[in-house]
């Protein structure tokens, strides 16, 4: 087991070992605490933007679901004629310059695997930098929007938002809840108590905590063609080479099976840059991805390389809260 997959299992499972590093993390909540007390008080100002802001974000380290909610919170912003824009940080993006606004025919080396994915299935007008504000700035220069979706930046104070929603994988919780590095979180768990809505991913049913949130498999796409089959078109105990590089590789391989298929799991670090060694293995299995691997992989994906398209499904009051959120949103501004 590698170092990182044994840190993950100290912070949700338990070890003795990390209450050696109790002073290490009173520092980090002490900084971020600090931090955060620096633009809530106004010793520190925040930009604000024209428009409405929504983050999406976590309070933990690792995937969570974002990319799927940004999608969804996309259309539904949409059918109600809303134009809507998107900012990112473009992790491990290596653009020309920041800010940089991300085309659908960029590279996921320049342009940051989510983002990419995210300009691709959408066509938003997207635009990635370090600084939050910044890359709200340049969004509003080149494009007429009525709203702004943060791809994280929950942490990012810089940029005044509207509303903050925060995703939370309800397999894993919140582990020992305990802030890096003796435990998975970026902030102190009663941070959550001035976010305006908390989602479960992977709930069944709403709960005083938060919404519910599934990710539903919707289809198979042919990485190399872009062909669309249907989940029937592997059958029931196929076998598969299972490929994930993303915060939570279990969660993903976990989806496979309960589609009744056979995986064989290859977990990769988050953000993971592929070659064509990666997806190359000693027999003629399907390889299966996420859309967020493939993006990374189309240049050199072999015929029988796939990804599973999902799509985020909030439970129903969250819909209704959303709808409400946004008229409230769009009346202020």
């Amino acid at each position: 087991m590698k170092l990182g997959d044994r840190i993950v299992q100290a912070w949700y499972h338990g070890h003795p070992a990390l209450s050696l590093l109790w002073p290490l993390e009173q520092l980090y909540r002490w900084i971020v605490k600090r931090k955060r007390a620096r633009f809530v008080n106004g010793d520190s100002a925040a930009y604000r933007a024209s428009v409405p802001v929504i983050v999406v974000g976590n309070i933990t380290v690792g995937g969570t679901g974002k990319t799927p909610l940004i999608l969804w919170l996309i259309e539904q912003c949409r059918v109600r004629g809303l134009r809507v824009g998107v900012v990112s940080r473009g992790y491990g993006a290596c653009p020309a310059h920041f800010p940089w606004t991300v085309k659908a025919t960029d590279s996921a080396e320049q342009a940051g695997d989510e983002p990419l994915l995210i300009v691709q299935r959408s066509g938003v007008p997207l635009v990635i930098a370090p600084e939050r504000a910044q890359a709200v700035q340049q969004l509003l220069a080149e494009h007429s929007v009525d709203i702004i979706l943060s791809d994280d930046g929950l942490q990012h104070y810089g940029l005044a938002r509207d509303l903050e929603l925060v995703l939370i994988d309800a397999a894993r919780g919140l582990g020992n809840q305990r802030c890096l590095p003796a435990g998975p979180l970026r902030e102190p768990v009663e941070r959550l108590h001035s976010v305006d809505a908390v989602l479960f991913n992977g709930a069944l049913q709403d709960s005083t905590s938060g919404f519910a949130m599934q990710l539903q498999p919707t289809e198979l796409v042919h990485v190399r063609s872009g062909r669309r089959e249907p989940l029937s078109y592997f059958p029931a105990q196929q076998k598969m080479h299972a490929v994930a590089g993303i915060g939570n590789p279990q969660r993903f391989f976990k989806t496979l099976e309960g589609l009744n298929w056979q995986t064989i799991a290859h977990a990769f670090a988050d953000h993971a840059q592929f070659t064509a060694q990666d997806l190359q293995f000693a027999d003629d299995l399907p390889v299966v991805m996420t859309e967020k691997d493939a993006v990374k992989c189309r240049e050199f994906a072999a015929d029988n390389c796939w990804y599973l398209a999902v799509a985020a499904q909030p439970s129903p009051a969250f819909a209704r809260w959303f709808t409400e959120q946004l008229k409230r949103l769009l009346t202020d501004s």
